[in-house]
């Protein structure tokens, strides 16, 4: 099959296998994801219980990912992913069955959204690395594609969610969950990606390079910055969506469902814009755009009172996170070393999924005092301010990466 040049990924028969096992595996977790902040919020009523939840789910992340990305450099990726798709299945058997057997409590659901974070800290870094590992040449697109398909699962999964908690009950979406990763573990045992670099240092000098490249490496500096800012500032809005939708929009699951397929379906058209890019050049400024957009949509949504208008504001919030978490991660591995991406992976994992909880934790508190409107509000003008500050850095940040990559990015011809 001639694959068209938008999907040329696809020609390679191990991406057709990861991508096939993300499709199946994404749409599970994120009913999982819906389903347990709908719990937590049934359970609870409580934004701060939220904020809590998703703190502990996230923070291994910030904890152990750059450990993980060492690990990720010196030991076989796909070991490494194929062991923590089996820690996420038991994760999600056990929550299925105490929410099914009506025992469930939020203690429980606290515990094993830790146990499901440990599990996203090694594999992240360790299933980006691979993914380039497999592109080679085309892993500008792989990226942009594995963000197309993680969006659309997005775009699915909230609003299939919505209609079986609403129906059937939070239960039936962690079984369902459960299943889906035997697609990727399926995938995972049957590739055969190509050797890996070995390591050339001790596990403490290993692990000390990698964050000694970030430092001193311009462009690594300012992509991350930003995207501290975004994760700390914008991305807790998906944590207070339960009690947008219930207190602002005063809905129900179904309603916090469409919200979410709503910034599913922006971030999913973000990914699908970035399938057609060809290169590495002008990606910094789509960067930028992408995090002004994405202050936008978080600030529209924090003036919402519409159904209609929310989710509008939420397709804006989407475009422009995927634009620029995904630009951001193209050009962190673009740029870097092949012995270097997992450590920068870890990086970049540690500062988009392990940050974002402690946003998550502080807007859940200043919500219960402040209100969510106005703490996203707030948030949205920061992000703002920071993407300023990059579109003011670009021109500088241009010059030190031509002069580093003078054969990544030849002259264009006049």
């Amino acid at each position: 099959m001639r694959w068209p040049n938008a999907l040329r990924s696809l020609r390679q028969r191990d991406l057709r296998l990861f991508f096939a096992g993300q499709t199946v595996s994404l749409a599970g977790n994120w009913m999982q994801s819906v389903a347990q902040a709908w719990l937590v919020w049934r359970l609870t009523r409580s934004s701060q219980m939220l904020g809590l939840v998703n703190f502990l789910g996230q923070v291994p992340v910030f904890l152990f990912s750059v450990w993980a990305g060492s690990l990720a450099d010196r030991y076989p990726r796909r070991r490494m992913v194929l062991l923590t798709q089996s820690n996420a299945i038991v994760q999600s058997v056990l929550l299925a069955a105490l929410t099914l057997a009506g025992a469930v409590q939020p203690w429980h659901v606290m515990v094993l959204a830790a146990m499901l974070g440990l599990t996203y800290a090694f594999e992240i870094p360790a299933r980006q690395a691979l993914l380039a590992d497999i592109a080679g040449k085309d892993m500008p697109n792989a990226i942009a594609l594995n963000s197309s398909i993680v969006n659309a699962a997005r775009a699915v999964g909230p609003a299939l969610a919505g209609v079986l908690v609403a129906a059937l009950g939070e239960g039936v979406c962690f079984g369902l969950n459960a299943l889906s990763f035997l697609g990727t573990y399926a995938a995972l045992w049957v590739m055969r990606p190509p050797p890996q670099p070995p390591p050339a240092l001790g596990h403490r000098a290993h692990l000390l390079e990698g964050i000694a490249y970030a430092g001193q490496t311009a462009h690594v500096r300012a992509l991350l910055a930003l995207l501290t800012v975004s994760s700390f500032f914008a991305m807790p809005y998906q944590t207070l969506l339960p009690a947008i939708a219930a207190d602002v929009l005063h809905g129900g699951a179904s309603l916090y469902g469409a919200l979410l397929a709503s910034a599913g379906v922006g971030a999913l058209a973000g990914a699908v814009r970035l399938l057609v890019r060809r290169s590495l050049r002008g990606l910094g400024r789509i960067v930028a755009l992408g995090t002004t957009l994405l202050g936008l949509g978080v600030l529209g949504l924090s003036l919402s009172r519409h159904p209609a208008l929310s989710a509008a504001a939420l397709l804006v919030t989407g475009f422009g996170f995927v634009t620029q978490t995904a630009g951001t991660m193209t050009l962190l591995q673009g740029l870097a070393p092949p012995e270097m991406r997992g450590r920068v992976m870890g990086l970049f994992s540690m500062l988009f999924m392990g940050v974002t909880p402690f946003g998550s934790l502080a807007a859940g508190f200043v919500a219960h005092r402040a209100g969510v409107p106005r703490t996203l509000g707030v948030s949205a003008l920061v992000v703002l301010a920071a993407s300023v500050a990059f579109h003011l850095a670009l021109p500088r940040l241009r010059k030190v990466v031509l002069a580093e990559h003078p054969t990544m990015f030849p002259p264009v011809a006049s």
